[in-house]
């Protein structure tokens, strides 16, 4: 399971076996979520158990690592 980084108490991470279309996983604190790359801009898909405010700070976390998320990705998955 590729790691991306830890903020916050979370871990943005890929799993191993992913799919199309690009998209990360947020595991921490009880919870979990899922953002995913929608037109340029990673929108929260699902989440589990994460307070809101949590959740705005993952998602500027997501926002201004944008494009290592899709770097990332894409040197994991398109080798």
């Amino acid at each position: 399971m590729p790691e991306l980084f830890r903020f916050y108490g979370f871990v943005f991470m890929f799993f191993s076996l992913e799919h199309e279309p690009i998209h990360l996983h947020v595991i921490g604190k009880d919870g979990q979520a899922k953002f995913v790359l929608e037109k340029d801009e990673f929108v929260l898909q699902e989440s589990k158990n994460i307070k809101l405010n949590d959740l705005k700070r993952i998602a500027k976390v997501i926002k201004d690592n944008h494009d290592i998320i899709i770097s990332r990705w894409n040197e994991y998955f398109n080798k």
